[in-house]
């Protein structure tokens, strides 16, 4: 088909290479897809085999207008274990993405440009990264076209991160010795040097800047791109305003060309379904028990427990979830993944088994955003990553908060504390604090309260994103003002 007399605009998408980086970028791609851009998505060559194994081997054929393509990751076979079935090294990765990821991108865009000479897809007329990765400025400085980052995380993690370097000048990081993440300091030392944040502890900042080594290489990578982050040519966020007002402000007065434009669960939900809406973004495949299970349980009675695609645990912690669960005597669905307990498989006694066999279901992964809106699930034990949250918000279903690690304590410090939609477990989890947790959501005034809470943000989140809402509103700018300025030129 040739593409030489159309105008159609080109986007090349490229996440940073974890589920929970690629969903929202994904999300997005299908909605400039339905804006009428040809979409290119990128992934990494072990991700590209994951989905062919988790999903067929026509799972990423893709469209004729919605096409995918891969580069190497970089790293060495040890780390880059195609057969394996796990989440790579964050370490690792941004180690590649720095040093390896360019120059195979770079031969990509140069690829479909020669495509586009030839008539075969239109010219690539603007690149959508993700926020932790600055290869894709340079590349789109090199191409003279636009470039556009979608934060992975909320307004007010990505504000956090912006403030990083803040953070070492200022000499709360690094922490003065091991003591300090034991000892209280992180829950009595208030951030005050980030304005937008309203008493926030060290606590609830992101995991990154809780270390001691003045090298530490994850912070040092996190400042190196923020400070390239003024570059580009628009931010997005998956986000809306009355969430996040203050950070967004804040975010504001520091870097222009700020776009509201989620929740996307919500922005897809009333998207109309087309030939892209089967195209799925997740690296495992999804057990079809899940929704049949739920079927045959009581409205609002079930606790959905999903720790996300990163967060590991010990034996012991799995012990304390398990029999938190299995105690309150509520139906549950928990998504365990293989490689959820550190060093090991994950093994249930068939005490465990028997006590709960005929109000549980255990599965490998599930389809999250129809399993939070079904009508059985009346609340989610959660690790808080940004994905969850956002689904959790539009389903309108409260939240048990466990945050593991990154953006996460920032997002419960939100949950819990700004919006009052969810309550959160002691790092140091034990099961009795997790039956009375489990209870309190389920059956208990706190659970009613938060439950009405997180109704009204999910009409807030539906109403942003209707016509006139400031969603749908900002996200018709930023195609217009942005991703397709040089296109009308």
């Amino acid at each position: 088909m040739s593409y030489i007399a159309e105008t159609k605009p080109h986007a090349v998408l490229i996440p940073f290479p974890l589920q929970g980086h690629i969903n929202p970028l994904f999300k997005l791609a299908k909605l400039l897809h339905l804006r009428g851009f040809h979409i290119t998505f990128v992934h990494t060559h072990y991700n590209h085999k994951r989905y062919l194994k988790s999903r067929g081997p026509n799972a990423l054929d893709g469209l004729p207008d919605f096409r995918f393509e891969t580069i190497p990751d970089g790293l060495s076979p040890l780390d880059d274990d195609a057969d394996g079935d796990v989440s790579q090294d964050i370490s690792s990765l941004c180690h590649s993405i720095r040093n390896n990821f360019l120059q195979p991108f770079r031969d990509l865009l140069a690829r479909l440009n020669h495509s586009a000479i030839a008539g075969l897809i239109p010219p690539v007329s603007c690149l959508v990264s993700d926020c932790f990765m600055s290869f894709p400025i340079q590349a789109a400085e090199e191409l003279a076209v636009p470039v556009i980052l979608l934060s992975p995380v909320g307004a007010g993690a990505f504000l956090c991160f912006m403030h990083f370097r803040t953070l070492v000048e200022t000499g709360i990081v690094p922490l003065k010795d091991e003591s300090h993440l034991t000892n209280g300091f992180l829950d009595t030392t208030q951030v005050e040097c980030i304005p937008g944040l309203q008493n926030f502890r060290m606590r609830d900042m992101p995991s990154f800047v809780k270390t001691t080594d003045p090298n530490d290489f994850i912070l040092e990578y996190f400042i190196e791109v923020a400070g390239r982050i003024p570059r580009v040519s628009a931010i997005v966020f998956n986000t809306f305003d009355e969430l996040e007002r203050d950070a967004m402000s804040a975010l504001s007065s520091m870097l222009p060309s700020l776009y509201t434009i989620g929740p996307f669960p919500s922005f897809l939900d009333r998207s109309p379904n087309n030939h892209v809406a089967s195209l799925g973004s997740n690296l495992w495949n999804e057990d079809p028990r899940c929704l049949e299970w739920l079927e045959s349980q009581e409205p609002r009675s079930v606790v959905y427990v999903n720790f996300g695609s990163i967060t590991v645990m010990s034996s012991e912690q799995m012990l304390e979830f398990a029999w938190g669960l299995a105690n309150s005597k509520k139906p549950f669905l928990w998504i365990i993944r293989p490689d959820l307990v550190i060093g090991g498989s994950v093994i249930l006694s068939a005490e465990f088994v028997n006590e709960t066999g005929d109000r549980s279901l255990i599965a490998s992964w599930c389809p999250q955003e129809q399993v939070l809106n079904h009508s059985s699930i009346g609340g989610f034990l959660t690790h808080c990553g940004w994905n969850s949250t956002t689904e959790s918000v539009c389903a309108g279903v409260p939240m048990l908060c466990w945050p593991f690690f990154a953006d996460q304590p920032t997002n419960c410090r939100y949950i819990c504390n700004e919006w009052e939609i969810g309550i959160e477990i002691d790092s140091n989890v034990k099961r009795d604090d997790v039956e009375k947790l489990v209870n309190d959501l389920m059956v208990g005034e706190n659970g009613k309260k938060m439950r009405e809470k997180s109704m009204e943000l999910k009409n807030k989140a539906e109403e942003v994103n209707r016509p006139g809402g400031s969603s749908y509103i900002n996200f018709d700018k930023f195609t217009k003002e942005v991703l397709l300025k040089q296109t009308t030129l």
